[in-house]
């Protein structure tokens, strides 16, 4: 809902936040299909797991642009978000992402009774 809901806010161009709004809602499909339709059966198992990780990770990744944005003592640190706490901020909450995504596409296993 968070994705979709921003779409309703009347703007006159194209903006990043609707370029990463359009990107969740196309991976969040690939892992409504991969769960409901494919039952996580094959290569849906990876594409559910990293669909839901990536996910994720946007809502994230819109929260810290925000918080650069909004919150007194972060904007002064990066006032145009292309500034090193921006993006080393950035960097380390990817690769906190990226271990736990790696590990679910290789250790996540549905219980096959959940789809009886």
């Amino acid at each position: 809902m968070t994705s979709v809901t921003g779409f309703f806010f009347p703007r006159s161009q194209v903006l990043p936040s609707h370029i990463v709004g359009v990107i969740s809602l196309i991976v969040l499909a690939a892992a409504i299909v991969a769960l409901y339709v494919y039952r996580l059966a094959g290569p849906w198992r990876w594409i559910y797991v990293a669909g839901a990780v990536l996910a994720l990770y946007l809502n994230i990744f819109v929260g810290i642009v925000q918080a650069f944005q909004k919150l007194p003592f972060l904007q002064p640190l990066a006032p145009t978000q292309s500034e090193p706490p921006f993006l080393v901020t950035q960097l380390v909450v990817l690769a906190i992402f990226i271990l736990p995504g790696v590990m679910g596409v290789k250790r996540f296993h549905p219980d096959p009774k959940a789809f009886a």
